[in-house]
């Protein structure tokens, strides 16, 4: 535990879990009618604010599209709350379980409990669809929550800390403002279960400072996610694709394509095409166009510069899709292809979460599987393919979070598909019924029959207990 003096913020945080706490225990399992109307709050709370929402996030990031906040954001998280709307009556039915036939006409069901506090620690990137997704699915499955704004959202934060005090009281939702020594000790509360999106690097010390109260935890994180274009399919479609979900929010998307292999020879024709489609979808200046998202601060901007001027360094081919010192006057770093990439360089080593992206060559998949399957497992994997057995083939010999195939990101999107990682870069599912899932406990229950034979179970044995050995144990 750390040994440092407690702030008065951490001392209010503590305050603040203790009501909910009392709260939780006051009312352990919400009705189907109660779940449902702070689902209708919170949608209403976001569509009646979307406006001053996209103006707050674009005075985080400096600049970034409305569009983008009202696309990504908003439309994912109204899905999702439509979509809990519309099961929510199923999920909290209790679900018939089958009963051995030695245990007849016992029952067996699976009930999902609420847990009772949820802790969410949410990034910057996405700061409204990575905070308010999981604070639906944990109200969904008849929660309190306590979130915790990422210090780069401050403006975010101090407006959905308004809007949530609005609506919902601090004993059901609130919302934890950074500050020194908020971070360790919000993640070392004893929650009932705690979220966290963001690096790998910090993912394990949540899970560390979670371990000390055997807290269960769901981790959102990052890596390196693989895009791959077959050798038939249209380098003109997969590379637009590719640049614009490369772009999208400048590249600080967990499920950006982080670097493409594309078949030996078609060099030219990628870099061709990703000029275009720069040109196309960002006319004009990047520091004037409002499409274009800046970098969230000048120190990701230095990073990520940094891992371009090291990979030039180390001898890459840098190709500029923009023009760069014009976009790096208002904040932003235009997109660039990073050509002759190897090992040692850091663009190589470490998620990338800007617009660069690192293009290699190949001969046959076989050498791909070979270097994807030999990294760390990825958040996201893309694969552009028409022929069906070379795609199956391709998912089954790679391990990854989610899959889009002849797209990149829109798996996400999907109401109805879970949302998580595999090892490096992640734990645990959320949205859809698996999030329901996530923040219950789906509490097994039997039944037992007024009529029953749980008297052969018991001492003194003999031989109906051998004669029961005998047809159980074959």
């Amino acid at each position: 535990m750390s040994s440092e003096q407690p702030s008065p913020n951490v001392e209010s945080m503590r305050l603040v879990f203790a009501e909910q706490r009392k709260a939780f225990a006051l009312d352990s399992y919400p009705s189907y009618e109660t779940r449902r109307a702070n689902l209708l709050k919170l949608k209403s709370l976001i569509l009646d604010n979307a406006d001053a929402i996209a103006t707050a996030i674009s005075a985080d990031f400096g600049s970034r599209s409305a569009y983008e906040t009202k696309l990504l954001d908003i439309f994912g998280f109204i899905t999702e709350i439509n979509h809990s709307l519309k099961y929510l009556k199923k999920w909290m039915k209790p679900r018939r379980k089958g009963v051995s036939i030695w245990f007849q006409p016992g029952k067996a069901v699976l009930q999902a409990q609420p847990l009772g506090v949820i802790g969410i620690a949410a990034p910057w990137n996405y700061p409204l669809y990575l905070t308010l997704g999981p604070l639906a699915g944990a109200l969904t499955a008849g929660n309190r929550a306590m979130l915790k704004i990422a210090s780069d959202s401050s403006n975010f934060g101090s407006l959905i800390s308004q809007l949530l005090a609005r609506e919902f009281p601090q004993d059901l939702v609130a919302v934890v403002q950074p500050g020194p020594g908020i971070n360790d000790h919000f993640s070392r509360m004893p929650f009932d279960h705690f979220i966290f999106t963001g690096s790998p690097s910090v993912g394990k010390q949540v899970m560390k400072n979670c371990s000390e109260n055997l807290t269960p935890v769901t981790l959102e994180l990052g890596g390196k996610s693989p895009t791959v274009i077959a050798p038939d399919y249209s380098i003109q479609s997969a590379a637009e694709t590719i640049v614009w979900g490369k772009c999208v929010n400048s590249g600080q998307t967990c499920v950006a394509p982080d670097y493409v292999f594309i078949p030996e020879g078609t060099s030219k024709a990628f870099v061709e095409v990703a000029r275009a489609t720069v040109a196309k979808n960002y006319p004009g200046k990047l520091s004037s166009n409002a499409d274009y998202t800046s970098m969230i601060n000048d120190k990701q901007l230095r990073r990520v510069n940094g891992l371009l001027e090291d990979a030039r360094e180390k001898g890459a081919e840098i190709i500029a899709l923009a023009d760069a010192e014009d976009a790096r006057s208002a904040g932003k770093l235009a997109p660039h292809l990073v050509l002759n990439v190897t090992e040692d360089m850091q663009i190589m080593q470490e998620e990338i979460f800007g617009p660069l992206l690192p293009v290699m060559t190949y001969r046959g998949l076989d050498e791909v599987l070979g270097y994807i399957n030999s990294h760390e497992r990825p958040l996201a994997f893309y694969y552009f393919d028409n022929d069906r057995s070379r795609v199956d083939m391709m998912l089954k010999k790679t391990i990854s979070g989610g899959v889009s195939v002849n797209s990149v990101m829109l798996h996400v999107l999907q109401e109805n598909l879970p949302f998580g990682g595999v090892g490096n870069s992640g734990l645990g599912h959320y949205h859809a019924e698996e999030g329901f899932q996530t923040f219950s406990k789906m509490r097994p229950i039997f039944y037992q029959a007024k009529i029953n034979g749980s008297g052969l179970l018991k001492p003194p044995y003999g031989k109906l207990t051998n004669l029961l050995l005998k047809l159980t144990l074959r």
